[in-house]
């Protein structure tokens, strides 16, 4: 069992900077999210898309800002549990929470803070009758550990950022890597584009276009796809995986049947006090919730997130009364030992 303060549904830029905010108060995180990296739909859907509103940075990519904040909670060693989903909570007593996932993992906490952005990621499926069959029997929506696929037959059907970076990466790990897409123009970051062109002049990627992926065959497991070509006839091709990387999809998901006021698939929060939802101690920070005059912004949810963390550290500590200093006096002091500080003035005569 996974013990923590504050349990944080969704590892997005909202969720991550709640774990600097709670850790100033000395309250311990663990995270989970649906996807197998940190980061939610910036690391997920456009890592290297600039952001031109966030304070303090007149632009900077999606996926650094994500880098960024995991080395800010660095020192708060928060802990993760990644690919997973939040399915179902039981309120234990008056002072715990226990929230258990699809694999049936249990983490136990004081307080619940749904920081899910616009819901669970779910990646959209290919159309073919027999899918379910191989997931995960050489069917994967995600990579999660790239040397899985290390002297393996790779095939990648999209067209986007996510199909572009990974036919780039895994032409250094597999046997082979073949991409698929149905049109011949490609959606992504010019260098991304430019890095498979290079590469599919060199033979290590091939490029099947405009073409799609009608089949998949195989005993028990992946063995080969079928390919269709535009007007011409189809044609297997043998490979030990297949990765279709046609975006996700997000859904509220089981969080739905929580109990929690939802509203146009959001859930409400008192956003006059603390963004606590009409259970006590569960919270909703970030795109997920909805109040009136409610912006979807990540500059948003770092205020919520830093509102909800003082209200959650109230609830723990009644009576005790957190005195409110900024962290250029009082530094910050990390759970591992570490302590960052402006540095301090001296008194010394000059002669």
């Amino acid at each position: 069992m996974i013990t923590t303060d504050i349990l944080i549904i969704g590892a997005g830029p909202t969720g991550l900077f709640a774990v600097f905010e709670a850790g100033l108060l000395k309250m311990k995180c663990h995270i989970i999210d649906a996807l197998p990296q940190p980061g939610g739909q910036l690391a997920e859907l456009y890592p290297k898309k600039p952001i031109f509103d966030i304070p303090g940075y007149p632009s900077v990519n999606a996926g650094e800002l994500v880098d960024n904040l995991m080395e800010q909670i660095k020192q708060f060693q928060p802990g993760f549990t990644l690919g997973e989903t939040a399915v179902s909570y039981t309120k234990v007593d008056d002072e715990w929470f226990e929230v258990v996932t699809n694999k049936g993992t249990v983490h136990r906490c004081k307080a619940i803070a749904i920081a899910g952005g616009l819901g669970t990621f779910e990646p959209r499926k290919p159309t073919m009758d027999n899918v379910a069959d191989y997931e995960e029997k050489g069917l994967e929506y995600f990579v999660k550990e790239p040397e899985h696929f290390r002297n393996k037959k790779v095939v990648i059907a999209g067209g986007g950022d996510s199909a572009l970076d990974w036919s780039v990466f895994l032409s250094n790990v597999a046997s082979e890597v073949t991409l698929i897409h149905r049109r011949n123009e490609f959606r992504g970051a010019l260098d991304s584009v430019e890095k498979v062109q290079d590469l599919k002049n060199q033979g290590k990627i091939k490029l099947i276009t405009p073409a799609e992926v009608t089949a998949i065959k195989g005993d028990g497991k992946v063995e080969a796809i079928t390919v269709k070509v535009d007007d011409q006839e189809a044609f297997d091709i043998e490979t030990d995986y297949f990765i279709p990387l046609f975006g996700l999809t997000p859904k509220l998901g089981e969080i739905s049947q929580w109990g929690l006021n939802i509203e146009k698939n959001a859930i409400v929060v008192n956003n006059a006090l603390d963004y606590q939802t009409n259970i006590e101690g569960i919270y909703a920070v970030g795109d997920i919730n909805t109040y009136p005059g409610k912006l979807k912004l990540i500059l948003c949810g770092f205020h919520e997130a830093t509102l909800m963390c003082q209200s959650v550290y109230n609830r723990l500590n009644p009576g005790k009364k957190f005195v409110l200093k900024y962290t250029t006096v009082s530094g910050v002091d990390g759970f591992d030992g570490s302590r960052k500080e402006a540095e301090k003035a001296v008194v010394k005569k000059i002669d």
